[in-house]
């Protein structure tokens, strides 16, 4: 294979005071075409240099020579190995939009403008515009996570939350949408060990979001499923239905009330699930800092094993 390397003279000045200048400096590339601004790039790469406020490069050719091992392209090229390494990600979430009815009874969110493109242009330069908008919605909108304060007064509210909680969980699936009853009974987590796990439960439902039939007769998880989950010591759980509890069971809510107690966050109207494994995915649910406030929605997302 052919390779190429750079040959030029440089003139680096850093932002904190001081420069460094060279003379026929050889570097080696990735590719023939590589541009005057990757190749100051990969200067400052391999020299290992921080804080650099320009790089001008002067009398650049680039040649026909083997490489010599500058560690520029070594890391770049090691980086885009690493990031094809990383395994699928599959968007778990429903996406919002004015008008969502989320939950029957719950308002859905509106979008109206603060600073329309056609009014910001009075305020910046020619060419220049911006849209700001203000959406006004329930906590309880799309795909939401549940903090203890959405149960209970002295509960953790969303600023409180440890990311350690929220963010790459082992995803412990279970896929229910065959299931005969409504309820998720203890039994079904009985074969897995769910320490310190995501506990999403795929019932199916997700394909009624957005309809009436959305609200009515959903799956749920029973408060015996519920405390043997807290006893398990799992991290989080979600599920792709209406409501973790039973909404038709005329108010009692055991599930939030076991989970939430026990400071194990609930994610409610996941979609997607039927595309993640049993085991071994990656979890993430990671709302805004938000204090004084228990329900927030998320952009919910698993990363799936390597290929």
């Amino acid at each position: 294979m052919t390779e190429y390397r750079a040959v030029f003279d440089a003139d680096i000045a850093f932002v904190n005071g001081g420069g460094l200048k060279a003379e026929g400096f050889r570097l080696d590339l990735p590719g023939a075409d590589a541009t005057e601004g990757q190749i100051a790039e990969l200067l400052v790469r391999h020299l290992g240099l921080a804080l650099v406020a320009s790089v001008a490069l002067t009398n650049l050719t680039v040649v026909e020579e083997a490489h010599k091992g500058s560690r520029g392209v070594t890391a770049h090229d090691a980086t885009r190995a690493d990031a094809s390494a990383r395994g699928a990600l599959v968007d778990l979430s429903h996406p919002i939009r004015e008008g969502l009815v989320t939950y029957p009874g719950i308002p859905a969110p509106s979008i109206t403008p603060h600073l329309t493109r056609a009014a910001s242009r009075s305020h910046y330069a020619p060419g220049t515009e911006f849209q700001i908008d203000v959406i006004h919605l329930a906590g309880n909108t799309g795909t939401y996570l549940d903090s203890p304060f959405h149960r209970y007064e002295g509960g953790g509210d969303l600023a409180s939350l440890d990311l350690d909680t929220l963010v790459g969980l082992p995803a412990e699936v279970f896929h229910l949408d065959d299931a005969a009853e409504r309820g998720i009974p203890a039994a079904v987590f009985f074969d897995r060990d769910l320490a310190g796990a995501a506990v999403l439960l795929h019932t199916g439902w997700s394909r009624h979001f957005g309809t009436p039939e959305y609200g009515a007769g959903a799956p749920f998880l029973t408060g015996e499923g519920a405390r043997h989950l807290v006893e398990a010591g799992v991290a989080l759980v979600g599920i792709d239905s209406l409501n973790i509890d039973d909404t038709e069971s005329g108010g009692e809510r055991p599930a939030h009330s076991l989970l939430l107690h026990a400071g194990i966050h609930v994610v409610e109207h996941l979609t997607g699930l039927d595309r993640l494994p049993a085991r071994g995915a990656r979890f993430t649910a990671a709302p805004p800092r938000v204090e004084g406030f228990g329900t927030f929605p998320v952009r919910a997302f698993a990363e799936l094993p390597p290929a």
